[in-house]
């Protein structure tokens, strides 16, 4: 891992790379929150997807940081994996 984290360091010294990464950084933030929530309810995208009605592709692209999912299907896995949904807006850094 101490490879990678140099070189992401060194990738985020260009500018353009920055200002995608920083783009990006909701859609891969939100895809951390939903893998976390999963493992620790000890569930799998298959699972979930049972839960929710839904195919476990369709979990696996709310899990990969490709896009923002909708409302009302983060509600439906929310509820899948035992949660609930707290949005909030916080201060930039």
């Amino acid at each position: 891992m101490k490879g990678f984290e140099s070189f992401k360091k060194k990738a985020l010294k260009n500018p353009a790379v920055r200002a995608e990464y920083d783009r990006l950084e909701p859609e891969v933030a939100l895809a951390h929150e939903l893998i976390r929530a999963r493992t620790k309810a000890g569930l799998t995208q298959a699972q979930v997807a049972r839960r929710m009605r839904t195919s476990q592709s369709a979990v696996a692209r709310m899990e990969s940081a490709n896009g923002l999912p909708s409302m009302s299907s983060l509600v439906k896995y929310a509820r899948a994996v035992g949660r609930k949904i707290d949005f909030r807006l916080k201060e930039k850094d």
